[in-house]
């Protein structure tokens, strides 16, 4: 093996710290490229970009798109593709607001505490329903993915209309609402205390790994590197609460939040606003996907299938109920997302969800996600849909032409695409 195979005292400071850390140079790259698209944004909106209010606007507007970027990882890396997540995002979000609105208040008074619950979860089995059959269609029957889930993109953005008779319908249930975002935070007390336990967590989970492989053998890494990582996710876990804390309720809104109470708003009483809930929604789903790709059968499954499908077929894998199992997922989260998209707005419109399958399909493949599949993370689908927010708020802030939007994250896209292609070759995948 020659002296450059692997990273020693006489490479470069900045290599060697960075092998210790054994960091993935790919999402190092993403994130590099993340802080000078954010700074130069910033720059060109005269510091407007990175205030706690836009940060905060922005990190609402990413969760549904982030949402189902994380299903469609699964989607991708079993070689399939779903065109169809936005059009049945906005028919789960059309059933919901028709349940919220004309169905259940006939059963209940308007405003029963229940009708959120009901039609939340009445969404979520249509959303798992429709994916399945997505999935059946793909898994038993042979339908490619791409014409199954074309089909479905026009067959379900039309059920949207037939559903709600081409109406919007709202305002919807108040306490649903709550789930969107602004209208429904931690606050900044609870805020503080969700990110040092969210610290705690990562710091365990740090230790219980290294301790899991000193026990089996294998090599740690460096103590002071374990220190590094420790810190880097204090500071932007610690980071971001205080920045979402930063952003205060308007003093108009807070008074009536006060008089609404019986009590009279302090003078000179500011509030933050905290992390939303429907971010929270997200964190889970990240949590929840991650265990699932890396700690369970299922996830095994997946990406071996993706790696190989006939050797996965031939090791005993049901390579077709998985496609069900991988189509129903995707439907569930597309249910989800429609829970936090139309509470965000707080009504459902015909075009809610409308293109949301390209945005989804580019921040998979932006963070990573092979096309070839077998190759995907939770995280970087996450961190592309932030990507793709922040290039559409920046350029929609700097007053950039809707078309020429259209023609920079395509452009973007395929160059991503072709630096991940590259990046492959040089490893050697």
């Amino acid at each position: 093996m020659s002296d450059t195979a692997l990273p020693g005292p006489k490479g470069p400071a900045a290599r060697n710290f960075f092998a210790a850390l054994q960091l993935d140079t790919r999402l190092l790259g993403m994130i590099g490229a993340f802080i000078v698209l954010c700074l130069a944004f910033n720059v060109f909106t005269d510091g407007r970009f990175l205030t706690p209010r836009n940060i905060f606007t922005l990190t609402i507007q990413t969760v549904s798109v982030a949402i189902m970027a994380t299903g469609m990882v699964f989607v991708i890396v079993t070689r399939h593709i779903d065109l169809s997540v936005g059009s049945v995002l906005g028919t789960v979000a059309a059933v919901m607001a028709v349940l919220q609105k004309e169905i259940l208040p006939q059963y209940l008074e308007l405003g029963h505490p229940t009708i959120w619950i009901i039609s939340i979860i009445v969404g979520m089995v249509i959303g798992v329903a429709i994916g399945a059959f997505h999935g059946w269609l793909v898994g038993y029957q042979g339908i490619p993915a791409f014409i199954v889930t074309l089909g479905g993109l026009l067959v379900w953005r039309a059920m949207v209309w037939f559903i709600t008779s081409g109406q919007t319908i709202g305002p919807l249930d108040e306490t649903f609402v709550t789930l969107g975002g602004v209208g429904g935070t931690l606050g900044e007390f609870w805020s503080w205390v969700f990110g040092v336990l969210a610290v705690g967590a990562v710091i365990w989970l740090q230790i219980a790994s290294r301790r899991r492989k000193a026990s089996h053998g294998f090599p740690v890494k460096p103590m002071w590197a374990e220190v590094a990582l420790s810190g880097i996710t204090t500071v932007a876990i610690l980071g971001f609460v205080s920045i979402l804390n930063a952003y205060e309720i308007p003093a108009r809104k807070l008074k009536r939040i006060y008089e609404a109470n019986g009590a009279v708003l302090p003078e000179g009483l500011t509030v933050g606003y905290g992390i939303p809930f429907s971010v929270l929604i997200l964190i889970v789903v990240a949590v929840v996907m991650t265990l699932v790709a890396r700690r369970t059968r299922l996830g095994r499954y997946i990406f071996a299938t993706g790696g190989n499908p006939d050797a996965a077929e031939l090791s005993g894998i049901n390579t077709r109920f998985l496609t069900v199992k991988v189509f129903a997922i995707m439907g569930g989260l597309c249910a989800l997302a429609a829970v936090v998209a139309s509470a965000r707005l707080g009504f459902s419109t015909n075009d809610i969800g409308m293109l949301d399958e390209l945005a989804v399909i580019a921040a998979a493949v932006i963070g990573g996600t092979a096309l070839a599949g077998g190759i995907g993370t939770i995280y970087g689908a996450i961190l592309g849909a932030l990507i793709m927010q922040s290039m559409k708020s920046g350029m929609a802030m700097v007053g950039v032409d809707a078309p020429l939007q259209s023609m920079v994250v395509g452009i973007v896209l395929v160059l991503a695409v072709w630096i991940d292609i590259q990046y492959r070759k040089r490893r050697g995948d």
